[in-house]
């Protein structure tokens, strides 16, 4: 290596710094440029358009009108209590009571009530995933920029803009398909037809709709006013409220793959026009060039004239040789490691060495060796530095600037850093947001992952709401109270009304971020589940969200929770959690005890590689048997207090930027054998060791590239094994679910006539070894015939994400972990019903469990103000129809005499029905039963109400008939006493 290149290259970077070349010490190199970054890791690839995944989207909503799965509803089960990633914030200038949120996959809400009550009003579309929201002045215009655009690991891709006249009730796509992720809408104040689109692009790969675009037409038409190139896009606009001509522009050149993200480059910058964005111009003057990062943008109507940039300056910080460490004395670091001569070096401990060189040496270099060479004279420091520079050149390298935040009073013409002091890291490509008070032009704030707050015009800077989640999102500033402020972030939205002296939590939605699902065997049952920066969560089965108390989920793990596995022994009182890259944990929840199950790095070899959510199992054919994934496959035999490695590096081994990857993605065990495990990684890799680690071998899919998202060894053969993959790290939407029989030797394409949407996971039914479910980018699909054909289980279930699904052996309810509103559960015992020979009938009713009938029901009192209704009495069960129609149902008696008959309304498929058993209402007496005067003793111990209580059918048993179209179908419908101890409540149900 040439030692003096890097000093010429920190000559460039540095040329416009106070500090020169010839100050820096040879062995530090600049940081990665750019051009550095792209050569190694991105190399130019095209994904698919969003306009077939639109097709895909179309495709599903075909499924469902053709399907027969409509009538199983699925149920929310919470969480609320956590929040989720709110991206957008935002109220009509003439009505801020009336306040909508966007949340990153979770979709629009309003609440008109200062957040006691929400209403979700983007629940039918191509995308949930929203970057940007604007309303009109008067709130009756809505729009939503679709796909998130902080960047992150799950920022789902968009389709496009969306507009609604209606308040929300409606909405149209208004083009813009391609776009992807969408910063910021901005609507002229003088004519809000005319709307500007920050729009950045494909996150993974490239492509040209990016930029900012101009609608003057609200949105029939679109111009792209501001073209930037295949990985560089519009990340915010702002226009200046007192000369509307006046637009701003922050550019932002960004491009991800799964093994680095390059969030800078020389195509960012801040572009300014004075003509409505006919011409535009790139600001110079004050403002930081070259490598730049996010850069937020604020302008507001207390002073026109005023704009702020909050830029992610990744330009070379010659500071940061003279900084301080902030490590103790007597560690060795890198810093003072590069202090020392040969003479001091050889006077380290040799413990001290050995620690600094298992950090940061490569790994076949001993201490032993380096003391030797030293001494001799064969090696110097400078070579030593080599050393560390060919481990992993990042100690040796100069930090960035980072964040900065800029201001201009003249209309973006100039500009100047508005603080003194660095900030350090605090924005960035997650964040990155500035908002200025519209009652003050000095009241501003930044986002990042504490809130920033300046009232002085960015001079001096203190935390705000620190006692909220950290990494905030969106700011808003009630136009007309300047004490209400409402900040988003991570944790979800919260409130002030005294100018943040105090902060309200408004968790009152379900919109929990899940990546991973767990069930004990209680009851009622608790689901368990890993959230996006919301640690693990624990909560019941039988959660009603809006009535259920908050707290009864509840965190039992912190960080961005990832897998989670439960000990089956004692109905799973033992729970494994994790968080982001390996930091895995276990809990026994009896005891409280807590212990460490993350293997150790080996000696003599590379350190654990572990992917953002890597995979942790117990043995089904031992609980105390445990398996983690690195790169290696790591067996515990005592609940992961010490670990074994039963593998090697069995991944691809691909080079990594800053995103660990060639790491294991998914882990599974076969019933049948113990020691036949099956490993997946993020690299496509998919590998198998039929003998506990002795031998692994190749089985990977026909897609050998595609990120591995599940593999599961089948319950019912002991050498089937089915492989999901998502194409989302590649712009592919297209489905990719596999079955072997021959323990993956060969490869059989199930994905059937699935659309166009990423799968995330697959799961036998416990029962039924005729039914697979697949959990995918909008929803779960369930298959009959092996993965042939697959129908939708739509109805009640958001089209989020489904990170996970699982089913409850004994409630036999699936349950699934959507990446944006929680956890749905959903009845599948009716599917096991579901037999190919009942499908083949016109009409068929199912068996009904008996109807449990309070012997007193008509003597039930009631509290009219409480109570206005009769108790109901219902009977609920299972139809299945090939056709739709009006079905005449008949309740018939043990004389064939028919005491109910009514209608129901039927949708083709299988459905749930309830039928009312109240034969008669109340009535109001005809005569007042005081005036009444008994001649026997039989009279005076009637109930002199009789005629005016409801009635209902008697316990025993009768015949149920549908019939639909000439076509009968019949089944016994029992009502029978309650079981010992059961007990209605006044004025309760007592459904069937």
């Amino acid at each position: 290596m040439n030692r003096f290149r890097p000093l010429l290259l920190v000559a460039l970077w540095l040329s416009a710094s106070s500090i020169s070349a010839q100050d820096i010490p040879f062995y530090l190199r600049p940081p990665a440029s750019p051009e550095e970054e792209i050569s190694k890791y991105h190399a130019p690839r095209t994904g698919m358009s969003s306009a077939e995944r639109v097709r895909g989207y179309e495709r599903r909503l075909l499924m469902e009108r053709e399907g027969f799965l409509g009538g199983l509803a699925w149920r929310s089960v919470g969480p609320e209590i956590q929040g989720g990633r709110v991206v957008a914030i935002t109220a009509p200038l003439r009505d801020p009571e009336k306040l909508y949120v966007a949340y990153a996959t979770g979709g629009l809400w309003r609440s008109q009530d200062r957040g006691i009550s929400w209403t979700p009003l983007f629940e039918d579309q191509s995308s949930f995933g929203i970057g940007a929201v604007a309303v009109s002045s008067d709130g009756k215009t809505l729009w939503v920029g679709s796909g998130e655009a902080n960047s992150q690991r799950t920022s789902y891709q968009g389709t496009g803009v969306f507009k609604s006249t209606d308040e929300g009730k409606t909405w149209q796509n208004v083009g813009l398909v391609d776009t992807n992720h969408i910063g910021r809408i901005k609507l002229d104040p003088r004519n809000e037809n005319v709307a500007y689109v920050a729009a950045i692009g494909h996150l993974y790969t490239h492509n040209d709709m990016r930029g900012l675009f101009k609608t003057a037409d609200g949105g029939k038409t679109w111009q792209q006013i501001l073209k930037l190139g295949p990985t560089t896009g519009a990340i915010d606009v702002e226009i200046d409220p007192g000369r509307p001509d006046t637009v701003y522009a922050a550019a932002w050149e960004r491009e991800r793959r799964a093994w680095d993200f390059r969030d800078m480059g020389r195509g960012s910058g801040v572009f300014r026009s004075t003509d409505a964005g006919k011409t535009w111009q790139r600001v110079s003057d004050g403002l930081p060039q070259g490598a730049l990062g996010r850069i937020g943008l604020a302008t507001t109507p207390s002073k026109s004239g005023v704009v702020y940039a909050f830029i992610d300056n990744f330009n070379p910080n010659p500071d940061e040789l003279f900084e301080d460490e902030y490590i103790r004395p007597g560690t060795l670091t890198v810093r003072r490691f590069l202090k020392l001569d040969e003479e001091l070096f050889l006077k380290l401990d040799t413990n001290m060495l050995d620690r600094f060189f298992r950090q940061y040496m490569p790994q076949d270099f001993t201490v032993a060796t380096a003391i030797e060479s030293v001494k001799s004279g064969s090696l110097k420091m400078a070579d030593l530095y080599e050393k560390i520079a060919q481990r992993n050149p990042n100690p040796l390298r100069l930090g960035y600037m980072e964040h900065e935040i800029y201001r201009s009073d003249d209309f973006g013409r100039t500009w100047k850093r508005s603080h003194e002091y660095r900030f350090g890291n605090h924005g960035g490509y997650y964040w990155g947001k500035i908002r200025v008070s519209p009652h003050d032009p000095n009241d501003v704030m930044t986002t990042g992952v504490p809130l920033l707050r300046s009232r002085n015009g960015g001079k001096t800077w203190a935390r705000e709401a620190p006692q909220a989640h950290v990494d905030f999102h969106d700011v808003w500033y009630d136009p007309r109270n300047p004490k209400r402020i409402l900040v988003g972030n991570d944790g979800g939205l919260y409130e002030t009304g005294d100018d943040g002296e105090h902060w309200r939590h408004l968790n009152n939605v379900s919109v929990g971020q899940f990546t991973t699902i767990a069930v004990d065997m209680k009851t009622p049952y608790n689901i368990y589940g890993g959230l996006q920066d919301n640690g693990t969560m624990k909560g019941p089965s039988n959660y009603n969200p809006g009535r259920s108390p908050l707290h009864q989920w509840q965190a039992i793990g912190g960080g961005d929770g990832s897998w989670v596995a439960l000990d089956p022994r004692n109905g799973g009182d033992v729970v494994y959690v994790a968080s982001q890259f390996g930091a895995h944990s276990a809990i026994d929840q009896a005891s409280g005890q807590r212990w460490s199950t993350r293997p150790p790095n080996p000696r003599g070899e590379d350190p654990n590689r572990f992917n953002w959510v890597s995979p942790f199992i117990v043995s089904p054919h031992h609980p105390d048997v445990v398996y983690v994934g690195s790169q290696r496959v790591w067996r515990s035999l005592d609940m992961g207090k010490k670990w074994t490695a039963i593998s090697g590096d069995i991944t691809r081994n691909k080079p990594n930027g800053d995103v660990p990857f060639s790491t294991l993605k998914v882990l599974d065990e076969s019933p049948f054998k113990f020691g036949l495990l099956y490993a997946g990684c993020d690299d496509g890799r998919v590998m198998m060791t039929p003998d506990m680690g002795e031998t692994w071998v190749d089985v990977s899919t026909p897609e050998p590239e595609k990120w591995v998202s599940r593999v599961i060894a089948s319950k019912w053969d002991a050498n089937t094994v089915y492989v999901t993959q998502s194409g989302y790290r590649d712009d592919d939407y297209r489905p990719y679910v596999w079955k072997s029989t021959d323990r993956g030797k060969t490869w059989t394409s199930i994905a059937g006539d699935l659309p166009d949407e990423f799968v995330n996971v697959i799961r036998e039914d416990p029962v039924d070894k005729r039914l697979l479910y697949v959990g995918t980018g909008m929803g779960v699909f369930v298959s009959f015939d092996g993965g042939n054909h697959w129908e939708p289980l739509f109805t009640g279930l958001p089209r989020c994400a489904v990170h996970d699904i699982v089913i409850h052996p004994r409630d036999l309810d699936l349950v699934a972990g959507t990446h944006g509103r929680s956890v749905y559960v959903v009845k599948i015992k009716p599917l096991h019903e579901l037999t190919d020979e009942v499908r083949e009938e016109p009409l068929h009713l199912f068996a009904t469990s008996d109807v449990r009938r309070d012997p007193n029901l008509e003597m039930r009192r009631r509290t009219p103000y409480a109570e206005p209704e009769d108790p109901r009495l219902t009977a609920t069960g299972w139809v299945w129809t090939q056709t739709a129609g009006k079905a005449t149902v008949r309740v018939v008696d043990g004389d064939k005499k028919v005491v109910i008959e009514t209608q129901l309304d039927l949708r083709k498929g299988l459905q749930q029905y309830e039928i009312d058993l109240k034969l008669r209402s109340s009535s109001a007496p005809t005569e007042d039963p005081r005036k009444r005067k008994p001649k026997t003793l039989e009279e005076a111990l009637s109930d002199a109400f009789s005629q005016t209580r409801p009635e209902y059918l008697k316990i025993g048993s009768y015949s149920l008939e549908f019939e639909l179209s000439g076509v009968k179908s019949t089944t016994t419908l029992k009502l029978a006493a309650p079981e010992p101890g059961q007990g209605f409540g006044r004025g309760g149900d007592a459904d069937g």
